[in-house]
């Protein structure tokens, strides 16, 4: 089974593609990730794509389909999450005459619906502890004793940089804009289903689950 994973940065894409990976076996076709791997790899397209960066210019949608159709040769009968790619129409196109070389077809493109208000509080309230990683939250999750670690009673804590207010928004902004052209190309297929992104991991997980077991 192969879908897209839609959704703002901070929606959960990459928890429930994780999830995905470890309980279904899938793999997940994020596009940067695979940039950067094919890249140090030395790969005929990875030394395509550290030209045209060296070059400091943007990789093409040639580039990235290559990428994505070598990925998609080895991992033949694995069911795939793409993520991050496509972000257009033209894109969108590219990845169906990919997948139909390979006799597969899209089966789902999934959207984590989010309100934008929630998810930057969400975003901008969230911190780790600097010793274990163990995550909190401002008002959702904060320590039992404040300013100690629940699981290891560090005191030492830290916050993303890009955990705030105007990045997070910029953020989201730029992901409307790019998944917008998609998203009606897909609803005439009527391959679209929304999950609820503000609810529990759990529910999300559920939800799904149960889109892709209908």
């Amino acid at each position: 089974m192969d879908i897209i994973l839609l959704g703002p940065p901070g929606a959960g894409k990459g928890t429930q593609a994780q999830r995905l990976q470890q309980k279904r076996g899938m793999i997940q076709l994020s596009t940067g990730d695979m940039l950067r791997e094919a890249v140090a790899k030395g790969t005929p397209v990875g030394l395509k794509a550290k030209a045209v960066m060296a070059a400091g210019e943007l990789v093409s949608d040639a580039i990235v389909s290559a990428l994505i159709g070598e990925r998609l040769d080895s991992a033949s009968g694995t069911g795939a999450i793409f993520d991050g790619f496509p972000r257009t129409g033209h894109q969108a196109e590219a990845l169906e005459i990919l997948l139909a070389e390979r006799h597969r077809k899209l089966d789902y493109v999934i959207e984590l619906v989010v309100d934008e208000e929630a998810l930057v509080e969400r975003i901008v309230g969230r911190f780790t502890c600097e010793k274990c990683g163990a995550p909190y939250h401002d008002t959702l999750n904060p320590p039992k004793v404040e300013g100690t670690c629940d699981v290891c009673g560090s005191h030492n804590f830290k916050r993303r940089p890009d955990d705030n207010e105007q990045t997070v928004r910029t953020r989201m902004a730029e992901y409307r804009a790019k998944t917008a052209p998609i998203l009606p190309y897909y609803e005439e297929k009527g391959l679209v289903r929304r999950v609820d992104g503000m609810a529990s991991v759990e529910e999300v997980a559920a939800a799904i689950d149960a889109i892709l077991d209908s």
